[in-house]
Parts: C-alpha cells; structure tokens; sequence
C-alpha cells in the first residue's frame, strides 16, 4: 500500500483506499456488520413496530427504539476501524497518505455500509407490519422520508465513532469509550427523560434527539390519537364509589356510542408538540443538523489524524 500510495494526489489515494476497504469487507468478515444490524433492527421493530406511526405513545417509544438501533449500528461500524491499523496508518501518513484522503474514503465506504443498514431496516419493518405513513413531509413518499431519516442518523453517529477511532489509541479505549457515547445519547434525547436547565441544552448536541425529531414529524406524531388518557381511565374502571362504579359505566356508555375513537383523538389534538410539526422546514432542519454534525465529526477526523505522528506509543 505504501508503494501504491507515493506520489499520488489526494483522489487518487481515496479510490485506493476505498478499494481497500471493500476488499476488506469481503476478505476480513466485515459484512458481518449487515447481520448483527439486520439482527438490532429485527429485535425492535417486533417488539415495538405494531403502534409505530399509529399512536402518539406508540410512536415515541418506537421512535425512540428506532433511534437507539440506528445509533447502536453507526457505532459498531466504525468504532475499532482506524485504532485497530494506527501503526499501519502512522507508516503510510510519513510516506505521503493525505489524511484528508483516507478519511474521505472511509466515508464513502461507511456511507456504502449505512445505506446498507437503511435498506435491511425498511425491509424489516415491511415484514413486522410497520405502517408507514404512504405521504412523506419532503418527499411524495413516507418510506423514502423515513429511509432518509434512518440512514442520516445511522450515517451521523457512523462518523462519530470514526471521530472517537481516529482520537483513541487502541480498540480497548474505543470499545470502552462506546457505551458512554450510547447511554449519552439516550439519556440527553429529550425523548422520555425530563430534561431541564442546562440539560436541555445538552440534547441539542446529540444525534438522538434530532433522530427522534425528525422521525416523529415525518411519522405525524401531531396528527395521532393519544391512548394514555383512557388506558388511565380504564385502570380505574372498578373503582367503588359508595356501591357504584362510576367509571366503568362511563366507558361502557362511550363505547357503546362509538365515542372512543373521537375522544382519543381529541386528547391527541390536545398532546401536540412543536418540535413534532410535520412540515417540510420543521424536517430539513433536523436532516440540516444531522448533515452539520457529519461535517464537523468528519473534520475532527482529519485533525486528530494529522497529529499522529506524534503518538509515542
């Protein structure tokens, strides 16, 4: 490699390297990474996939899930991919490797393995039943809008493991450091932790929570009944009120009326959240930050690379 990479410009040395890495996923058990995500995805989607896009509850907490399955594979995927072949690099960057050059070909490569990902996910979620909203926000198509959302915060937390990878020294410090980053991640997403003060301004910072924005919009949160008012009521259905039970004769009246469906969806229309618009401007701009945070995760990259030279290990 150190031969082949002497004396070529920047984009020579990416298709280089970026054969290198699709011949690594072949020859070194890469595509390994399509499974254990397919496995990640499969395991979420049926547990939460049957009231995604269908009640405001149902939606968050699939959301949510989705979200953490998304970030879990972005991190698996580049987490070791640098620090495992740092000698390797340290040797080739004195011999004429442009940094920015081999970043640009693990992005390429890694953006291959999330659209990857992306397709093997909304395949899934067409087995288990997940039902898409067929109009998208942005696009004509909710499947394309959510396949989009999908593989921007797969791709975005995929480059920031590269970030962690190329600062880190060996595979021990990335793996350790990688459940951190997670459980960050979903406890600053805004998702179902209450987050107040300055904690609240830390959520902006994560790929969760622009994940979860982003979903919940093109998804028509706002647009959904909320259940979690009359699951409370029928919780209390037996309740005894001097002899009576007032409340489960108030369910069976609604019911017998047809007036479920109406209240729910009345509680719903009093549950809407802002940060949930389905608008077009409401999600370009989680996607805009989503893309913001590629490109500083990606920066970061070339950086932390350029001072290699200096690791005394």
């Amino acid at each position: 490699m150190t031969e082949q990479i002497r004396h070529k410009g920047r984009l020579a040395q990416t298709g280089i390297y970026l054969g290198k890495f699709l011949r690594m996923f072949v020859y070194q058990n890469d595509w390994k990474l399509l499974p254990m995500g397919a496995l990640i995805a499969a395991i979420v989607v049926f547990v939460v996939g049957g009231t995604l896009f269908q009640y405001q509850e149902g939606t968050k907490l699939g959301v949510f899930a989705l979200v953490c399955a998304c970030i879990w594979n972005g991190f698996f995927n580049s987490i070791q991919v640098v620090c495992r072949e740092r000698e390797i690099i340290k040797h080739e960057h004195r011999s004429g490797l442009h940094m920015s050059a081999y970043v640009l070909a693990q992005m390429i490569y890694q953006l291959l393995l999330c659209l990857a990902q992306t397709v093997v996910t909304l395949i899934i979620c067409s087995i288990a039943g997940v039902r898409i909203p067929s109009a998208g926000v942005v696009t004509p198509w909710g499947l394309l809008d959510v396949g989009i959302s999908i593989l921007l915060i797969t791709y975005t937390a995929d480059m920031m493991a590269l970030m962690v990878s190329c600062i880190v020294r060996n595979t021990t410090t990335a793996m350790t450091t990688m459940p951190f980053l997670l459980i960050f991640q979903l406890v600053f997403s805004g998702g179902f932790f209450s987050l107040t003060g300055f904690a609240d301004k830390i959520k902006l910072l994560t790929v969760s929570h622009w994940g979860m924005d982003g979903l919940c919009s093109i998804g028509r949160y706002n647009e959904q009944p909320m259940v979690a008012v009359w699951n409370m009521i029928v919780g209390f259905k037996d309740l005894d009120v001097f002899g009576y039970t007032p409340l489960r004769d108030m369910l069976i009246y609604v019911e017998e009326h047809g007036y479920r469906d109406p209240f729910l969806e009345w509680c719903g229309q009093h549950n809407q959240l802002p940060q949930y618009a389905a608008t077009v401007e409401n999600v370009l701009h989680n996607w805009g930050v989503l893309l913001l945070m590629m490109v500083v995760f990606a920066l970061a990259s070339v950086i932390a690379l350029e001072f290699i030279d200096r690791d005394r290990r």
